[in-house]
């Protein structure tokens, strides 16, 4: 799980797009937004301010500034309990006022006050999709994660099997390179998988013989995709003659590979002396889009078969 985003951070990735301004609390911009006390696998950092479950980023808009300065609440106490643990952030929104006693209590406590004269929704809605990104379980895959044909596609295979050479082609057909080597996978949301690549790699596919290339200078902008939905592993697997003519010629076998606790469906293409994989792996992408549509042409053509058993003429 990890622990190295800072509020820091995310202040500079939302600042501008938020709007936000940084009120007091500034010593409070180097705490990690996580520490073990938090539920692994809990995204939700931020909301409306409660006292029951706090979030690490408490949001007050005018409802809840309203609660604050209602006469039956002490407003004092209120505050208080207000910057305690596990609260990272305070962020007033729709162009609430900081009263004196909030900058103080930001100050003295060290966690940081933030104000934006949008509304709490679209600063909720953002602050948990960074959270979503940022903050998920993530893992390190070795293989190359590439856009093909819209769908996000990691190939994977033993070293030296020919991956990427394999993606190179599949560029030069038009298709987008995300990561090669080690993309980087999240979970941000209970049927999706995030793929991007590391600052380090990113642009780069190293081809054996040619060493490393950047894809975006060779290829341009278009060539590079930021990031990418999982939805597809293609499993190059080396194949002699005798293999490749004992495998089930009608149907691909059906499998599946966990990352992070989620299925992917997984495609095995065999490596072989004359097969060309990137008209493959494109097929193979072809072949997916169609079965999530409900349509199976193995079944189809058993089916015409068994009408032309039956003397029915097929469809």
């Amino acid at each position: 799980m990890p622990h190295s985003v800072r509020l820091r951070d995310l202040y500079e990735a939302l600042r501008d797009k938020l709007q936000l301004t940084l009120l007091a609390g500034e010593k409070g911009l180097d705490k990690p937004l996580l520490d073990e006390r938090l539920d692994p696998a809990s995204y939700i950092i931020a909301g409306p301010l409660t006292y029951i479950h706090p979030n690490r980023i408490q949001v007050i808009g005018r409802a809840e500034q309203a609660y604050l300065e209602s006469p039956h609440v002490d407003h004092e106490e209120a505050l208080e309990r207000l910057f305690r643990e596990p609260t990272r952030a305070v962020v007033l929104v729709d162009g609430v006022p900081a009263e004196p006693h909030l900058r103080e209590l930001a100050e003295t406590r060290g966690i940081a006050l933030f104000s934006t004269p949008l509304p709490d929704k679209p600063i909720l809605d953002n602050l948990q999709y960074y959270a979503a990104l940022n903050l998920s379980e993530k893992t390190t895959l070795h293989g190359v994660f590439m856009e093909v044909l819209g769908m996000g596609v990691l190939i994977t295979g033993d070293p030296a099997v020919g991956k990427s050479e394999l993606a190179l082609e599949l560029i030069s057909r038009g298709n987008r390179l995300v990561a090669d080597d080690a993309p980087e996978f999240s979970r941000i949301a209970p049927d999706i998988v995030s793929g991007t690549c590391p600052p380090l790699l990113r642009d780069f596919l190293e081809v054996r013989g040619l060493g490393v290339l950047n894809i975006r200078a060779m290829f341009g902008d278009n060539a590079i995709k930021h990031n990418k939905y999982l939805r597809l592993i293609v499993h190059l697997q080396p194949m002699s003659e005798q293999e490749l003519a004992r495998m089930e010629r009608l149907a691909a076998r059906e499998e599946t590979r966990e990352v992070l606790g989620m299925p992917i469906p997984q495609v095995t293409i065999p490596v072989a002396p004359g097969r060309n994989l990137a008209i493959l792996v494109e097929a193979a992408v072809r072949a997916h889009l169609l079965s999530l549509q409900g349509y199976d042409a193995t079944q189809v053509f058993i089916e015409r078969q068994q009408a032309l058993l039956d003397g029915e003429p097929p469809e």
